[in-house]
């Protein structure tokens, strides 16, 4: 049953996740009218449990957005299932629809859709992600601690991911695939490292008994892996902001694309914020979270002085028309 909708909200928030969730918590409880849109695919969906996020560690992610859920229904906070199609400016404020037809005012937008990984083509691994194909150690990193680890090469940030891993265990093999050639400095703080390089372009991964068991290259050698780690081309999910005039750019970093903002959330689009992966991409649960809360005070600030100068303009109206 499609959920029906109030025709306009102080806040609009488009993406359940942590970012959307705890903005929408901040605004609820600061008595401001919110709903949340979300479209119910997270990111972190394949991974069995949260990590870095204080008393939350190893939570899964589905209970964590749970919780969350009700905590801004707790304030009055609305949160339904739906994907935004299109967002455009109406008077002074903005009207968001939906793909299944329906549409909402909003007053300030805050934008938390997260991204999208885009994994090398490379047969067997998307079966993998979030498994024994990760990306990032903070979040994955204890829980491969001490195991043959593969560290797929695919773009700039490749051999900083394989010195990271070497952390969490000194058996670390570095793939160079299709990344960029080694420098001789990479090289050397490699080897220095301990890290072995296997030439060669990776042709597929081997599963057995529903685990990864080796990486198969193209000349058919087989090097045995238990955990492959892969620095995946992140993509902001952002391509319904395009009528207002906000696209994806590249990363500073060359991680991908993402939708510039500064350090409290406010785009260049008068009324909309960002928080979350959607602008930082590199973002743990926990960044995002917190970005969410800053985000969500600064359009609470916002519209509180948005209405301080209105009060103000009717006040010396009808201070005016008194005095006459």
């Amino acid at each position: 049953m499609t959920e029906r909708l109030e025709d306009s909200y102080d806040v609009v928030v488009v993406g359940g996740g942590a970012a959307g969730l705890n903005g929408a918590l901040m605004l609820a409880r600061a008595r401001r009218t919110v709903l949340v849109i979300d479209a119910g695919s997270p990111r972190n969906a394949p991974a069995e449990g949260v990590h870095g996020l204080l008393a939350r560690d190893g939570m899964p992610p589905g209970e964590l957005l749970e919780r969350g859920r009700a905590e801004v229904r707790h304030y009055g906070g609305r949160v339904v299932t739906g994907e935004v199609e299109a967002a455009s400016r109406d008077d002074d404020g903005f009207e968001v629809t939906l793909t299944d037809g329906r549409t909402v005012r909003a007053r300030r937008l805050l934008v938390t859709t997260g991204l999208v990984d885009e994994l090398p083509d490379v047969p067997g691994l998307r079966s993998r992600w979030g498994r024994d194909v990760v990306h990032c150690p903070y979040c994955h990193g204890w829980e491969v601690r001490d195991r043959a680890i593969g560290v797929l090469a695919t773009g700039p940030m490749s051999v900083h991911q394989a010195l990271l891993f070497r952390q969490w265990s000194d058996d670390v093999t570095y793939f160079a695939h299709t990344g960029p050639a080694l420098t001789g400095d990479d090289a050397e703080r490699l080897a220095a490292r301990g890290v072995r390089v296997v030439d060669g372009a990776v042709a597929s991964l081997e599963i057995a008994e529903d685990r990864l068991a080796g990486v198969r290259l193209s000349d058919g050698a087989l090097v045995g892996r238990e955990v492959l780690a892969v620095a995946s081309r992140m993509v902001a999910r952002a391509g319904f902001l395009a009528t207002l005039g906000l696209r994806t750019v590249e990363h500073p970093s060359g991680a991908g694309e993402h939708i510039p903002a500064d350090a409290t959330g406010r785009t260049e689009v008068p009324g909309v914020w960002v928080a979350g992966n959607v602008t930082d991409l590199v973002a743990q649960v926990g960044t995002a979270a917190a970005a969410g809360a800053g985000a969500a005070a600064q359009i609470n600030a916002d519209l509180v002085a948005e209405e301080t100068r209105e009060a103000v303009a009717a006040h010396r109206e009808l201070t005016s028309a008194a005095s006459r």
